[in-house]
């Protein structure tokens, strides 16, 4: 899966949600009796990270099996007949949102294919920015490709590799990928957990009695009653088998990087990113708000539900009361289709609607996680007024985002980031705020870490912001041409 910067990224930018989209959620076990019903559990607590697809692989000790769906996982993996449909001791699994290739089965993770040595199974969160470009040299030599999933690149550099064992294959493609990502992979009866060079992507290893557990957020470890281990390393490969767990480096060691959404927006609230709670960091992201940029106002409101420990913050820094305005609707898919302009201009409350006794007559400030086009922030603006609100207040628990995303995240190119198009007194007017505010990237760096932004060795991945890369975007700076923009021939239905 992948957000591939030789696609526009509106091409899967959710204009309803006007949101930064999650990315995918990786998990595995190694040891465990029923390893594919706790990889169903495991995959239930991610699934915050991608509700489009899901699939789950198994090795039983001589053959693997799998299984792959369009859905929820409890729409999937639920049925008591799990131990037999999926029988073994070692599992991975994904919860997918695509941001490339379509939302069809031939792109659902895990992927399989039988290869010199025996068979490999791989699942994957992040992009790779140079997916095209080894593609196009693959497919010159004669490889098949049956998916349009950056992920299949790696099966095929493995397959290719002159590596005798097929651990070493499979790693010795991962020295050739570049990007941001978390591969698990059951390689035969062998479980493989890597993070990229530079650990934008989470992935974190933990304990389940004599089970390994691999996952991409530690509430995933909770949901399955696992301890945390530790993190997987940047450019670190962990391989567990029979013989215990061992580790490889598969590139140069960098500090990590992890990417700034996980705290502002990605990861669970309760989850646990590079040490640092999740929900501690929002909220302190909205202490520093308050520091920054004050408001005279009467309450403060999260657009829930991401926003709401951001409110809480600032509502503690401040002293003005923290009330919930807005009610969030659970019981509303990812995707509507509305038939006109009004209903779809409507869209907004079926989701958020607002809690008038909390906002009549009063100056209301509005915080959320993040801003990127204004077209939902816009909406909830108006509510507020139709609502009664004296004065309408905003505020964003994370700094302008200016740039794009080429490393897993889908969000709107830079031609519609409000912030890389506006300055702040355009803004506020488009959004009919009477006030609007940002953190700071020093205010965030504070949040998250504790200190200040290193410069020459950025602690966070936040390119949104300051346009700073970790990588190369390899295909991003190829001149791709318009035929090399259709990875596959079949029609995705």
């Amino acid at each position: 899966m992948s957000c591939n910067p030789a696609i526009p990224a509106t091409l899967t930018y959710d204009p309803e949600t006007d949101r930064p989209q999650e990315e995918c959620g990786v998990f595995a076990v190694y040891g465990a009796e029923d390893a594919g019903v706790l990889t169903a559990l495991g995959l239930h607590a991610l699934q915050h990270r991608g509700q489009e697809a899901c699939g789950i692989a198994t090795h039983d000790g001589s053959r693997f099996h799998i299984e792959r769906y369009l859905g929820l996982v409890g729409e999937n993996f639920t049925s008591p007949d799990m131990p037999q449909r999926l029988p073994g001791r070692v599992a991975i699994g994904h919860a997918r949102y695509s941001t490339q290739g379509a939302s069809v089965l031939r792109n659902v993770q895990p992927l399989y294919s039988d290869v010199r040595g025996g068979g490999i199974a791989l699942a994957h969160n992040g992009n790779l920015t140079n997916a095209r470009v080894l593609r196009e040299e693959l497919v010159n030599h004669g490889a098949i490709f049956q998916s349009t999933s950056d992920s299949e690149v790696v099966l095929h550099l493995a397959a290719q590799s002159k590596k005798t064992k097929l651990t070493n294959r499979v790693l010795q493609a991962l020295k050739q990928v570049q990007g941001a990502f978390a591969f698990i992979a059951l390689v035969n009866d062998r479980l493989i957990a890597a993070r990229d060079p530079y650990g934008i992507r989470p992935l974190v290893m933990g304990k389940l009695g004599n089970a390994t557990i691999f996952a991409s957020e530690t509430c995933a470890l909770d949901m399955v009653g696992a301890t945390f281990e530790r993190d997987v390393e940047p450019g670190e490969a962990v391989v567990v088998n029979e013989e215990g767990v061992r580790t490889e480096r598969f590139a140069p060691a960098h500090p990590a990087r992890v990417c700034a959404f996980e705290y502002i927006y990605f990861a669970r609230p309760d989850s646990v990113i590079g040490g640092r709670s999740v929900y501690e960091a929002r909220k302190q992201m909205g202490r520093q708000l308050a520091l920054e940029t004050p408001a005279d106002v009467d309450v403060v409101i999260p657009v829930p539900d991401s926003g709401v420990p951001a409110a809480i913050g600032f509502s503690e820094a401040s002293g003005i009361p923290f009330e919930m305005g807005i009610i969030r609707s659970h019981f509303v898919g990812r995707t509507f289709i509305q038939p006109t302009q009004d209903r779809r201009d409507l869209s907004v409350r079926r989701k958020h609607s607002a809690n008038a006794a909390a906002v009549r007559g009063k100056r209301v400030l509005l915080i959320d996680d993040s801003i990127v086009r204004g077209t939902t922030s816009l909406k909830i603006v108006r509510m507020m007024r139709d609502a009664g609100a004296a004065e309408v207040h905003f505020r964003s628990a994370c700094p302008p985002i200016k740039f794009p995303d080429f490393y897993g995240i889908d969000m709107a190119g830079r031609s519609e980031l409000i912030a890389a198009n506006m300055e702040i007194g355009e803004m506020t007017e488009k959004l009919e705020a009477d006030s609007l505010g940002f953190l700071s990237v020093e205010g965030l760096y504070e949040a998250v870490i504790g200190g200040p932004r290193n410069d020459k060795a950025p602690q966070l991945a936040d390119h949104y912001f300051t346009g700073e890369y970790p990588t190369r975007l390899v295909d991003h700076d190829r001149d791709l041409s318009a035929k090399e923009f259709q990875l596959s021939l079949l029609v995705d239905a």
